[in-house]
């Protein structure tokens, strides 16, 4: 056994600790995803171990280490941050762009580690889908995988424990259906495909069908745990202590019945023999899939709960409309104070995070930020995650462009806005780029469609200005939105990244963001983005058609616009959407704030 390491371990320490413990169990190779047993794309101190052995801190990327090679394998919104956090570490950038219709990883494995070697992974936090694909690579060139290794317990001294926040009840009126009324759903779901059983790990699911939630993951109203539902039971599977008494008392009247978190595998060895459990492939780990006896069925399919929870409830767009206003209304109350504040105060990129979540804590039914602020000036920008960190942030003077990424969780709604204002004087170039980003939301903000059109195929409606204008972006261009859950969901994502695989389709009561962007690395960027809602357009002919109502309301900065590329469609819609900006706005906001809103908002 060797030593486990503090924290004040240096990434070289910790990556040698790691090949000697590899060296024990006779592994080439040890893979790390961004990843923990929910499968969650924000994860738990617990299951940072990515971070903690590389130091890389973006949300995305997987570090693989063998004798002689370390290396973190991101996509192109990592790469600057990537780069710098990793200089010095021992560990190598991968590079892995966003057309790549492989696994670039899964790759490189195959092509180093010698046949009849071994690869090794902790299979609780590696994905069904992800696990065949990579068994099946590794296969191909006589490469073992081994998956019952969690090798961070041999070296991570503090490693966190499973949080310990209680669940509380997202009860009436926020929430506008009853679990029982879900659970009959999800029932209804289940009987379709001829389960008796159905396993539950992803935790936005979880919170969402129960109507829990918690604090166990930043940003996100989540809680770790994990579900088995029967056709007349779900056991609750969570750490002691975090379900109160008295909130277990009211679960068990719906039949839900809590039991210890780490039972969940033994419930599933437990099933019995000729019955059938429906999983998703995508939402759940190969560690716990094999816990289920191969006398049990497999049914694969998209969790019923993610496309449940996707198609918000009128009652739920009502609140989240509601939520808008408080969220514009703040972000009023900032910018007023920012403009006056510019050029008088000393202005950092941290000075605006502080401000801004200060200005959405005072508004009604706040419970957190929705993400890690991201507050870009010039250069900064072109950062898609961004982040200003006390060591490295740059202050706000000069000329140029200040993108700002921020959104709120709300007991009615979750937010998430982009908006990009001009400091001094912004150039010629920036006007041109910040036109022409406008230009790609205003269409996609404007487009009218088939329901069920898979949406990856939307993209390039957003997309076709800025390629006009011989530019692109390498991120999707919108994610669907939780409702008081996480700030990314599914099935839907505007990305032609993305397979345009059927469970993507789009339909009525689903919120997604709408944000293209345009960055200059080094230089500055651009990202303007709204979240949007599917209502029904029209019924003709040929089927019926869905449009966006957009549901963010905040002013997009006209000092930005090079009004000449700008066509009269593209003005009115602007004016329109001001128009109704300030006329939802103008109730919740008064002195400098509402002074400002109506100087931002004038027609152009």
């Amino acid at each position: 056994m060797n030593a486990r390491l503090p924290e004040t371990s240096s990434i070289p320490e910790r990556l040698a600790s790691l090949r000697a413990a590899m060296a024990r169990e006779g592994i080439a190779a040890y893979l790390v995803p961004s990843a923990d047993p929910h499968l969650s794309e924000y994860l738990p101190g617990r299951w940072q171990g990515r971070q903690w052995l590389s130091g890389f801190t973006g949300s995305a990327g997987t570090l693989i280490v063998s004798a002689d090679f370390a290396g973190v394998w991101t996509d192109s919104r990592y790469w600057e941050q990537a780069s710098a956090q990793l200089a010095g570490t021992g560990v190598e950038l991968m590079k892995m762009t966003g057309g790549q219709q492989t696994t670039p990883h899964f790759e490189w494995l195959a092509r180093n580690v010698a046949k009849g070697g071994t690869v090794g992974v902790d299979g609780a936090v590696l994905g069904v889908a992800a696990a065949r694909a990579l068994s099946a690579t590794l296969g191909a060139h006589g490469v073992q995988l081994r998956t019952d290794v969690d090798l961070f317990d041999a070296i991570w001294a503090q490693r966190p424990a499973l949080p310990a926040d209680a669940v509380f009840e997202h009860a009436e009126p926020q929430a506008g259906l009853a679990r029982a009324e879900k659970l009959a759903q999800v029932r209804r779901a289940m009987a379709d495909k001829g389960a008796q059983s159905h396993f539950i790990s992803t935790l936005d699911d979880l919170a969402w069908l129960l109507n829990l939630r918690g604090a166990d993951v930043s940003y996100n109203p989540v809680f770790v745990a994990h579900a088995l539902i029967g056709v007349d039971r779900v056991s609750l599977f969570i750490a002691d202590g975090k379900v109160s008494p008295e909130l277990a008392a009211v679960l068990a009247r719906d039949g839900i019945h809590v039991e210890p978190y780490a039972k969940a595998a033994d419930a599933l060895a437990a099933l019995p023999a000729g019955s059938t459990l429906l999983i998703d492939p995508r939402r759940i780990t190969y560690g716990l899939l094999q816990a289920v006896p191969s006398t049990v069925k497999l049914v694969e399919a998209v969790n019923p709960s993610t496309f449940l929870k996707s198609c918000k409830s009128a009652a739920d767009a009502a609140h989240v409309r509601a939520t808008m206003e408080q969220d514009g209304a703040a972000l009023a109350e900032f910018f007023a104070w920012f403009e006056a504040a510019l050029g008088r105060e000393r202005i950092t990129e941290l000075t605006i995070d502080e401000r801004l979540t200060a200005a959405r804590a005072r508004r009604p039914g706040f419970v957190s930020l929705s993400f890690a602020t991201i507050a870009g000036f010039n250069g900064n920008g072109a950062m898609p995650h961004y982040r200003a960190t006390e060591e490295s942030h740059a202050v706000i003077e000069g000329d140029g462009l200040l993108l700002i990424d921020s959104g709120g969780q709300y007991l009615t709604g979750t937010t998430d806005i982009t908006r990009v204002v001009p400091v001094g004087t912004p150039s010629d170039a920036q006007r041109r780029d910040f036109t022409v980003v406008l230009k790609g939301m205003i269409a996609l903000s404007r487009a009218q469609f088939p329901r069920g059109i898979r949406s990856p195929m939307l993209d390039a409606i957003a997309r076709a200005p800025i390629w006009q204008a011989g530019a692109d972006y390498g991120h999707g261009t919108g994610h669907g939105v939780g409702y008081f859950l996480n700030v990314h969901e599914g099935p839907q994502v505007i990305s032609h990244y993305a397979p345009a695989e059927p469970w993507t389709a789009m339909e009525e009561g689903m919120i997604t963001s709408n944000e293209p962007g345009l960055y200059r690395p080094g230089k500055w960027g651009v990202r303007i983005e709204n979240l949007v809602l599917n209502v029904a357009a029209e019924k003709t002919e040929f089927g019926d058609f869905l449009k966006f109502e957009t549901l963010t309301l905040c002013p997009i900065d006209t000092r930005c616009i090079e009004l000449s590329l700008l066509r009269d469609d593209e003005r009115t819609w602007l004016n329109a959407y001001h128009e109704t900006v300030r006329t939802r706005l103008s109730p919740h906001v008064s002195g400098d704030a509402k002074a400002w809103l109506e100087l931002r908002t004038q027609p152009i």
